[in-house]
């Protein structure tokens, strides 16, 4: 009997290593490598996603743009750039609990009144399935189900039934029979995502694939699988909240960055019309350390609260912690108050948190993070009606942002009266019932905030 092969193959990009390394010679990453049993992959597949493709000239292929389909959830269709393509692949991911398969229960039970929709299980039993559409109040006419991990009777259920929408849940534990390797492993989950992406092709189907999540937060499987596929999206489900967001992590046929919120109640996911005024939700009191910002969130502004907390540091070593934020920026940001303002906050711990469980991608947050430290460390109040955003050199220029008009524009809407900006997103013409400062470096921006007091000498 001849000995089974096995490969080293990286868990980040795939790249596989005949033998175990430390680290990853193709993406430098550590301690990645896991062993996998390599068997001969069968020539014949079922189905045809195995069908050679035939050669044509660019000027004969069809380009008409195939209509989208409406999920029913704005906030998806937000997400996916207005709905989902023929043909395409979507891998969503998300915590356990999140709501990853809630949200797409109920996106099949309402497509499948007007277009024919195939849910494939393969972690629940189809009366588990039919218990939680029972809870959900969903109707349970008219959608196609299945219980079964094997890709060629899925692919055959798919050749028989033709939907325009399927949902595979989850790719970690579908196995195609003609690979020797176990269910979730790198290899089985490679191939596997490549037959439907093939099929998904050939056929005009939407697939869409739900993944697991690592202990780090990440998407479980090589990352090769996000390559493969035409959106990745993340669900969210900040702890202690009701609320999730899900947000696109690539996506070719839509906006980046996109994010969408939905509320998880006792029926299922709600969407939120407004994310602003729920993640601009102030306590009654004003207190030091708290700024409003608006960041720019795929193609609409959101305005989210930025806190935090400057205290003595007890030990030796002053700690610097973000939440929603990037950590190496605010450590930046603090050495660049302490070179242009003469502001030290060596012997400091600084904290900050984005309120609500967003978190904040861009640079738009900048001066927003720092104004919110000083407020902090200097026990002054912004008034509750300044909004602050803009991205911070580290010369100490206030540099401008994208969408600056849209973004004042949203927070005139929700009632607030000022607002500190580079100077370059100025507006060309006056906000009714807003005064915009348009400010060119890091002193101008205190000098506004605190009203012309010099917060370095306080």
């Amino acid at each position: 009997m001849a000995k089974p092969k096995s490969a080293f193959v990286c868990g980040d990009c795939g790249a596989e290593h005949a033998k175990w390394l430390g680290q990853c010679g193709a993406c430098s990453a550590w301690n990645t490598l896991s062993r996998v049993s390599i068997g001969a992959v069968k020539e014949a597949r079922l189905g045809f996603a195995g069908v050679a493709a035939q050669l044509k000239k660019l000027d004969d292929v069809d380009a008409q743009e195939l209509p989208r389909i409406a999920t029913t959830f704005a906030e998806l269709d937000r997400v996916l750039g207005g709905g989902l393509v023929p043909g395409s692949v979507i891998l969503i991911g998300g915590d356990p609990g999140a709501g990853k398969s809630t949200l797409l229960l109920q996106v099949c039970t309402r497509l499948a009144q007007n277009c024919g929709v195939l849910y494939v299980t393969g972690e629940e039993s189809l009366q588990q399935l039919a218990m939680r559409a029972r809870r959900l109040e969903l109707p349970l006419n008219g959608l196609d189900v299945a219980a079964e991990t094997r890709a060629e009777v899925i692919a055959s259920h798919i050749e028989s039934q033709k939907p325009s929408v399927v949902v595979l849940d989850s790719v970690q534990v579908l196995a195609l029979e003609s690979v020797e390797s176990t269910p979730g492993s790198v290899t089985q989950v490679r191939e596997t995502a490549g037959f439907f992406t093939r099929l998904a092709k050939l056929t005009n189907t939407v697939i869409i694939l739900v993944g697991h999540i690592t202990k780090e937060g990440g998407l479980a499987g090589p990352k090769v699988l996000e390559h493969m596929i035409d959106c990745f999206m993340m669900l969210d489900s900040p702890a202690g909240s009701r609320y999730r967001t899900l947000r696109s992590h690539k996506n070719r046929f839509g906006a980046v960055n996109e994010l969408g919120v939905f509320a998880m109640t006792d029926l299922g996911m709600k969407e939120v019309a407004n994310p602003s005024a729920i993640f601009l939700q102030r306590g009654e009191k004003d207190s030091p350390g708290s700024v409003a910002t608006v960041t720019w969130e795929g193609t609409r502004p959101l305005l989210v609260e930025i806190q935090a907390l400057v205290d003595e540091a007890s030990g030796g070593h002053p700690k610097r912690v973000a939440v929603g934020l990037d950590q190496q920026r605010l450590a930046m940001h603090l050495a660049v108050l302490h070179r242009h303002c003469g502001i030290t906050l060596s012997d400091q711990d600084v904290f900050a948190n984005v309120v609500g469980g967003v978190r904040i991608t861009e640079t738009g947050a900048d001066l927003a993070l720092l104004l919110a430290v000083l407020s902090s460390f200097r026990d002054r109040i912004l008034p509750r009606d300044v909004l602050v955003f803009g991205e911070l050199g580290l010369t100490g220029e206030l540099r401008p942002v994208a969408n600056g008009q849209e973004r004042l524009r949203e927070a005139a809407k929700h009632g607030f009266k000022k607002a500190i900006v580079p100077f370059a997103n100025r507006p060309q013409a006056p906000l009714p019932n807003m005064a915009v400062h348009g400010v060119k470096d890091l002193s101008g921006a205190l000098e506004v905030a605190f009203e012309h007091n010099s917060i370095a000498a306080s």
